[in-house]
């Protein structure tokens, strides 16, 4: 890898630019049951046995199967389309059964909606590998970055579970805790509050989370929240106030961590 090339990534993570659309509306009334998601890639693997002995815990991940997000998203076709150097950030919420029930794509990169365009047309049907808590599987938010460059006339993609600059730029092993409904979490979903404006507005929070090693949320804060003085920092607060999490995960394994990510909130049609 070039040293150019790694300052144009430098550059294309520090451009990130307010959220344009796709707005993730989580749900928490959601049922299922069942681990049905393929592993390796390029060929079928069993699902587990019904004896098998599930983790403490696991993050929901992209997985390696052919019908897995990295494996679907058409890099030729974006290639052929015109697209350069992007990222995109994504949020999605994951059933137990690894399908991907809610998506939203924000805070791209100038230039990358034909990336956005694709990533939210692969989403719609990728299966991940589900998350598991108490070792059960459970429903839980997926934070993610997409990044896509051409290394010498051919397309280059990489999907990280994270949304930390610092974590994507290096390119390393960090998964971000995810918050899960049900169990003993109070997540319930995001709950757009009384603003006492009479026009409906869009807010968006970002949050600084510590979350220990065993998915507790330890602090929470407020960072900036857009527009202010409508109650939508108050309401992110009042929504993961409760929220359990399966914990950050570095090279495979929980740690305790201290995570920046974006709330977005969009009045109901």
């Amino acid at each position: 890898m070039t040293k150019q090339f790694l300052l144009q990534r430098r550059r294309v993570l520090l451009a990130y630019v307010p959220m344009r659309v796709g707005i993730l509306l989580f749900v928490a009334s959601l049922v299922g049951a069942g681990l049905a998601s393929s592993q390796t890639p390029k060929s079928r693997s069993p699902s587990p046995s019904p004896g098998s002995t599930l983790p403490e815990f696991r993050p929901a991940l992209i997985g390696t199967a052919p019908n897995s997000l990295i494996n679907t998203i058409d890099t030729a076709d974006l290639l052929k389309k015109g697209q350069k150097e992007a990222a995109v950030m994504f949020s999605c919420l994951v059933a137990p059964t690894g399908n991907v029930v809610r998506s939203g794509a924000y805070r791209g990169t100038r230039g990358s909606e034909l990336l956005e365009q694709e990533l939210l047309k692969r989403l719609a049907t990728a299966k991940f590998i589900p998350a598991i808590h108490n070792h059960q599987p459970v429903v839980a938010v997926f934070y993610g970055t997409v990044k896509f460059a051409v290394v010498n006339w051919k397309p280059r993609l990489r999907i990280f579970a994270n949304q930390q600059l610092e974590e994507v730029d290096k390119e390393t092993d960090f998964v971000d805790p995810q918050p899960y409904v049900g169990l003993d979490s109070k997540f319930t979903g995001l709950h757009y509050p009384e603003t006492g404006s009479t026009v409906a507005v869009s807010g968006v929070v970002e949050l600084a989370l510590n979350v220990d090693a065993k998915g507790n949320l330890k602090n929470t804060q407020v960072l900036s929240e857009e527009p202010p003085l409508l109650g939508f920092g108050d309401a992110a607060l009042s929504d993961f106030g409760g929220a359990k999490f399966i914990p950050a995960f570095r090279n495979g394994q929980p740690v305790e961590c201290n995570v920046k990510i974006p709330v977005f909130y969009k009045p109901s049609a």
